[in-house]
């Protein structure tokens, strides 16, 4: 049986999908992964089958709509932000659709709500597959709001309507323009389908850990927090010797990287604060330049190792701390590794998750990016090293370790199935 799973956005993005593939295809199933046209290897060397969405996700990523997500740092400039959005997003539709050719099951990223559709008219089973919270309760607010004040039950579960709103905006107009031009008309019961996934055939699945956030009392049966999903890479990646060398050289370093959501045009600023950040809190250091995020310089001090990548799940339980911008698939990696974590949020739902791991205790209060200085990183990696700090991510790590996000969801989609 075919199990085809729509993805989209980087490669963060993409990778708790291939962990979730993989555990299906070890069941049995044949899977497939729909993802942008960059990450047909990733893809296939996990043994999957690669449909490509076409499209550079590096283009869009260093385009206006990135630019513009960079500053989304509340929830009315996160709804402009995905708005630039959907100028991507209708050469995306006919992909997804071919994508699902022969499917027993369409497993879908919220963004890319059209597998709801699809999955109708094919009648079959969807599931939504999120790698966040998204379904609204009265316990806490949405996470692009979650850093706000808190207005009460009401409040919070509006916020969740809004979320998923926001999610469903990019695609709601090339869905339909889709579907017209494929079936002329718009499809039966046209409109945000993410509500409509609470049945035992129409599940919702959370790639997050309920000793993260809790599930909610109030949120329907068949919606669940599985735990992470996480793709553990460190088997087929070998570290340079000179990365070997500098992790045996002293002791356990401190990790700083932005991923994606670095900006290029002040990588050579951002590198020269955490430079002086790590000098001031007496931290060796690890700097990941990722997307341009930070710039290569050939003269550094010998406390600091510069590399382009590596799999969280091999670096991570080796830093003393990592400090990052709280994107949701690098918090997660933070968390299990049972190391503090710094966040410094750039936009979007970073400043939940940094919130969030202030209020866990594994992490002092989050920096916003536009108000970051040496001073003000050094300050927070001293707090983070904390014994207290400390020994609190070392009993989640294990908590998290001890999870099998993606058994679990594999076995709920397979339950659709009866």
């Amino acid at each position: 049986m075919q199990i085809t799973i729509l993805t989209t956005g980087s490669r963060g993005d993409t990778q708790p999908y291939l962990a979730l593939g993989t555990e299906l295809k070890r069941s049995g199933f044949h899977v497939r992964i729909a993802a942008f046209e960059n990450y047909k290897s990733f893809v296939t060397s996990h043994g999957l089958e690669f449909f490509p969405i076409q499209g550079d996700v590096s283009l869009v990523s260093s385009g206006i709509s990135a630019k513009s997500a960079r500053k989304a740092d509340n929830p009315l400039k996160v709804l402009l932000s995905f708005a630039k959005l959907k100028q991507y997003v209708f050469a995306m539709q006919m992909d997804f659709f071919d994508a699902c050719t022969g499917s027993d099951v369409i497993v879908y990223h919220p963004g890319a709500p059209i597998g709801y559709f699809i999955a109708r008219q094919m009648n079959i089973p969807s599931v939504l597959a999120t790698p966040f919270p998204m379904t609204p309760t009265t316990e806490y607010p949405a996470l692009i709001f979650y850093d706000s004040a808190r207005l009460g039950k009401t409040f919070n579960y509006i916020t969740g309507k809004i979320l998923q709103q926001i999610m469903w905006f990019p695609s709601s107009s090339a869905i339909q323009n889709f579907w017209k031009g494929e079936f002329g008309k718009i499809p039966d019961h046209f409109g945000c389908p993410f509500n409509r996934q609470t049945t035992k055939a129409l599940p919702t699945i959370i790639s997050c850990s309920n000793f993260v956030f809790p599930r909610p009392k109030d949120w329907p049966e068949n919606v669940k927090n599985t735990g992470y999903w996480f793709l553990d890479e460190e088997s087929s990646w070998k570290p340079s010797k000179e990365l070997k060398a500098f992790l045996k050289s002293g002791k356990p370093p401190v990790y700083i990287g932005f991923g994606s959501l670095g900006d290029p045009e002040q990588a050579d600023q951002t590198t020269d604060l955490v430079i002086h950040a790590l000098r001031l809190s007496g931290q060796r250091g690890v700097l990941a330049t990722g997307w341009s995020g930070m710039s290569k310089r050939e003269n550094i001090p010998k406390e600091i190792f510069i590399l382009e990548s590596a799999p969280h799940s091999w670096l991570f339980p080796r830093m003393a701390a990592v400090v990052h911008h709280g994107g949701a698939g690098t918090t997660a990696a933070g968390l299990r590794a049972g190391v503090p974590s710094i966040i410094v949020p750039f936009s979007n739902d970073q400043f939940a998750w940094g919130r969030r791991i202030f209020e866990l205790g594994v992490g002092p209060k989050p920096i916003p990016r536009k108000v970051l200085t040496a001073k003000r990183l050094a300050e927070a990696i001293k707090s983070g090293l904390s014994i207290e700090i400390t020994a609190k991510s070392r009993d989640l790590g294990l908590k998290i370790q001890n999870e099998n996000g993606s058994r679990v969801a594999a076995q709920i989609i397979m339950d659709t199935l009866g």
